[in-house]
């Protein structure tokens, strides 16, 4: 099958109270490693590329190869562009054929954020692309967004639900304690929070900063409300570690095959683990 929009994918995934597992890719290796994975759970899958990414390989190579992996697979696939602040360049992936973009217009005022975020549904909606927004600010870093620690705000659970209104946005990233990378201790996750926002809004919740979130606080997240989890950072720790240990084992290596596949192999278990942490083993035949 092709690249399906995420909409539905994530509508069912809060009515049978699952999360799909998005994996931010950055190679060939990596995103083959993520459609193995799910492909194996039978889980559907988001793929997830950064707005670094597109920018290092291109919005219609990833396309393209997300495209061959849906069509030789035999689960749901969606393509999202993560975490993007340029309206030009959420255009450039819908055009290219992407089915999910997300506009992060979080670091504006109020108002702001609606406007912008308002702008980019009358496009995708054009195009049947489903649009991720943010509200709050989730702390940590993504490509070139930098949130201090002080600076990162939770997002008010009644303001969620009027910002949905206003915009008629079809998933949402609300900020609840959670940070891109990986944490130096627990994360301090506001779970009374995401239990609010899921009450007053009827759209599906988006977990962001995944890496290195407890096991048990994943389920919980999930149980309350969460119906994606983005995993990002410790995907490029283990595919970078199994490169590395090549390399210690070996300085000489100079065949790619040689450490690209236990790359792809690492990548692979990770994944596998996140698609268990979220409940969608087994669930990719729900959409059909």
């Amino acid at each position: 099958m092709p690249i399906i929009s995420s909409t539905v994918m994530l509508q069912k995934a809060r009515e049978h109270h699952y999360a799909v597992a998005a994996f931010n890719v950055h190679t060939l290796e990596m995103l083959q490693a993520v459609v193995d994975a799910a492909t194996e759970m039978e889980s559907p899958l988001i793929i997830q590329s950064t707005v670094g990414t597109v920018r290092h390989l291109g919005a219609k190579y990833l396309v393209e190869a997300a495209t061959v992996a849906a069509n030789q697979s035999s689960i749901p696939i969606a393509l999202h562009l993560d975490h993007c602040t340029e309206f030009n360049l959420i255009i450039e992936c819908i055009r290219a054929g992407y089915t999910s973009v997300m506009i992060d217009a979080s670091m504006h005022p109020y108002e702001d954020n609606v406007a912008i975020t308002s702008k980019v549904m009358e496009i995708a909606n054009a195009a049947g692309v489903n649009v991720e927004a943010e509200l709050g600010k989730v702390g940590g870093v993504e490509d070139d967004i930098v949130v201090d620690e002080q600076d990162a705000l939770l997002a008010d659970p009644e303001e969620c639900l009027q910002f949905v209104k206003q915009t008629g946005v079809l998933t949402l990233a609300p900020a609840i304690g959670t940070a891109h990378g990986i944490y130096k201790g627990d994360p301090h996750i506001d779970f009374e929070r995401i239990e609010k926002i899921a009450a007053l809004v009827d759209i599906p919740l988006v977990l962001h900063g995944g890496s290195g979130i407890p096991a048990e606080q994943v389920k919980r997240a999930v149980a309350l409300g969460m119906s994606k989890m983005n995993v990002a950072t410790e995907l490029r720790i283990a595919f970078s570690d199994a490169i590395k240990q090549i390399f210690d084992e070996n300085p000489s290596e100079n065949d790619p095959r040689k450490y690209m596949i236990p790359a792809k192999e690492a990548v692979k278990q990770l994944a596998m683990q996140k698609i268990g942490l979220c409940g969608s083993a087994g669930k990719a035949g729900v959409l059909q």
